[in-house]
């Protein structure tokens, strides 16, 4: 049988019991249809698995009984940040799964002149939900214990505004540095993607001004749905991850 890992926000311990409800129990009672003996994994974000058995399947509920624990250690040493502008659907929903399954710690959604994309405060909270479950669910399926945080968008002027906390990259096509060549001073670094169009000229020179700085992927294009995975592989490359 397939060893299923499930996320709960609820504390954990060895020889408690965890009472799943809603869409986990909906997983595992309707979709994989587990039954009492079967086992499952959970995890809430602390860094650690808690490998567990199903004991009671009930229609609103699965209860599991925690057996021991473990941590998987597959965090990346290099903190990396995504800041990326937010782009349409399932184009950021690809971004932010795929980065969460290539070892992101931290993803900042970010709009500009650029992104078409606009949220009121009710559809921002709608899609941050949502974008926060798509990072779940790649937790789920990638083994990792820890789930990145995600942030509340916010416009550019802010982040580039903000505290800055790590070394910071943005992806360019027309810098002459490459990713590639560039030496990370720091165990954390964000990387800044801009959205399909790209950011304005103004822009650029905002970014470059605060202090950010401009390197390229190589000699194509990439989407922006692309970059993001494509900067946090090589990333993870350079610091030993791979």
């Amino acid at each position: 049988m397939r060893l299923s890992r499930i996320y709960t926000a609820q504390a954990l311990t060895v020889d408690g019991v965890a009472e799943l409800e809603g869409q986990a129990c909906h997983y595992l009672a309707r979709v994989l249809r587990v039954s009492a003996g079967d086992p499952v994994t959970l995890f809430n974000a602390d860094g650690r698995d808690y490998m567990g058995q199903v004991f009671e399947v009930k229609r609103q509920s699965v209860k599991v009984r925690i057996l021991s624990v473990r941590q998987p250690g597959n965090e990346s040493p290099l903190k990396i940040s995504l800041v990326q502008a937010i782009s349409r659907g399932e184009r950021m929903d690809y971004s932010l799964q795929k980065a969460t399954e290539l070892g992101v710690a931290r993803i900042q959604p970010v709009t500009s002149s650029r992104v078409e994309v606009r949220l009121d405060e009710k559809r921002a909270d709608k899609r941050l939900a949502h974008w926060r479950a798509v990072v779940v669910s790649a937790c789920e399926q990638s083994g990792r214990a820890r789930v990145p945080d995600v942030g509340a968008p916010m416009s550019l002027n802010e982040w580039l505004s903000g505290p800055g906390t790590s070394e910071s990259l943005v992806l360019d096509p027309l810098a002459r540095q490459r990713l590639s060549t560039y030496s990370i001073q720091s165990d954390a670094v964000s990387v800044l993607v801009g959205p399909e169009g790209g950011f304005s000229e103004a822009e650029i020179r905002q970014i470059g001004s605060a202090g950010v700085a401009a390197v390229s992927l190589g000699p194509r294009v990439l989407r922006t749905e692309t970059a993001g995975p494509a900067a946090i592989t090589l990333l993870q490359s350079m610091a030993g991850d791979f």
